[in-house]
């Protein structure tokens, strides 16, 4: 698999808001497979790639201490999804990532995520003329692998605030957005762990 350097105009934001329902609830990427949480995995596939990263997730942030990242909580309440995952690292990289300007989103339950995510996505929509990019495989999308800009802001809060939107391909078809195709062979690199049983396949898959 391909490695790029890092991007220093993409910041990263990784999506750990949400509620794990079918992990049995909890913090589903503090999970551990192959004696790491799938948290680090990520983190060590996403790092490299950005020029700065900020963890979204709800409750405490003490939890997540050991990982020496900012965290922040959705900046709306009530467990209002990606898009407002995507909307917090927005903000967060126009205050604080101000050398930045894009956005890259990340679940943080896919352990095997491309080490060349985010330069694909980048050439995707710079070689298309494209507002934003996601990744897809298999036939199917993966609206949150995705690259935002910083200069849509503005419009995802109004999105998100006002209209109470919560579909991410209902805001991005809106838009020009590429979609960047990511061979499943040998695996799909977008598996996510959503269950006990994933995690006994990703193991597997690691083996």
């Amino acid at each position: 698999m391909a490695v790029a350097e890092a991007n220093p105009s993409v910041a990263g934001v990784l999506l750990a808001g949400g509620l794990a329902r079918r992990m049995g609830g909890g913090d589903k990427c503090l999970r551990q497979l192959g004696g790491k949480t799938l948290l680090e995995h990520v983190i060590g596939r996403v790092r490299p790639q950005v020029g700065a990263l900020l963890l979204n997730a709800n409750g405490d942030p003490a939890r997540l201490a050991r990982f020496a990242l900012p965290v922040a909580a959705d900046v709306v309440e009530g467990n209002a999804g990606p898009l407002a995952g995507v909307l917090t690292g927005m903000e967060w990289a126009v205050e604080e990532a101000q050398a930045c300007s894009w956005l890259a989103s990340f679940a943080t339950d896919a352990p095997f995520l491309p080490e060349d995510l985010v330069a694909r996505l980048m050439r995707a929509v710079q070689e298309e003329g494209a507002d934003m990019a996601c990744a897809s495989s298999g036939g199917r999308a993966h609206p949150v692998f995705a690259l935002w800009p910083l200069r849509l802001r503005d419009d995802l809060r109004r999105a998100v605030m006002e209209e109470g939107l919560r579909k991410v391909d209902v805001w991005t078809g809106r838009y020009n957005l590429a979609m960047t195709d990511f061979p499943v062979m040998p695996f799909d690199p977008f598996f996510n762990a959503n269950s006990p049983e994933d995690l006994e396949a990703a193991a597997s898959l690691m083996a």
